[in-house]
């Protein structure tokens, strides 16, 4: 079964191939894990998540598109997951902005495109001061100052690379929706960077 695209393993699973789906798992398991840790912080959650978005997707079986592609309806699945577990928490998603994103996993470097990288906004080079570590933590603060469907919008467009009109099905937004609210998602992040968001308050002295 290795062989076969996900589409043709989830239709055999929707047939009722059950062996089919564990293929499925194994193959998105560890960059599903990934971008739910980004997107959530911490591991746990990241793993309630899976099972949960997993879980979904034997539930919604019979109602899948098949038309569609699998992977970007997983991934929807899981950020709702995970969205409605931060709602649950009131806590806030955290994004790993110095973690390679690509979908090759990257070499043994570790090395890789970043979601500074993949980021199209234009802002101010940062002083030479500033290292790439400083930078990324400065990036990812900035996000975390962003409303959760900004960071969201960011997040689907960036890493998952959804087109307007996939991001636009997937969570039943208009397009018009999807490009004003991408659109004030970039605006907002180079907003707050250029007026010193993101930076750490110095400790006083004494």
């Amino acid at each position: 079964m290795k062989q076969l695209s996900d589409e043709q393993l989830f239709e055999y699973y929707r047939r009722g191939e059950d062996s089919a789906l564990r293929p499925l798992i194994e193959r998105h398991q560890e960059e599903l894990l990934r971008f739910l840790y980004r997107l959530m912080g911490d591991r746990a959650g990241a793993q309630d998540a899976f099972q949960e978005a997993f879980l979904q997707v034997h539930l919604s079986a019979d109602s899948f598109d098949s038309s569609r592609k699998f992977r970007p309806w997983l991934f929807t699945i899981a950020a709702n997951k995970a969205r409605d577990m931060l709602r649950k928490r009131g806590r806030r998603p955290m994004l790993d902005l110095s973690a390679p994103v690509s979908r090759s996993g990257g070499g043994e470097d570790g090395g890789g495109t970043t979601y500074m990288d993949l980021m199209e906004v234009d802002i101010p080079a940062p002083d030479a001061a500033m290292d790439a570590e400083e930078r990324d933590a400065r990036v990812q603060r900035v996000l975390g100052e962003m409303p959760l469907p900004l960071r969201e919008i960011l997040l689907l467009a960036y890493f998952q690379r959804l087109s307007y009109a996939q991001i636009a099905g997937d969570l039943g937004i208009p397009l018009g929706t999807v490009k004003s609210r991408l659109h004030a998602a970039v605006a907002a992040f180079g907003k707050r960077w250029s007026a010193g968001g993101g930076e750490q308050a110095e400790a006083p002295e004494g």
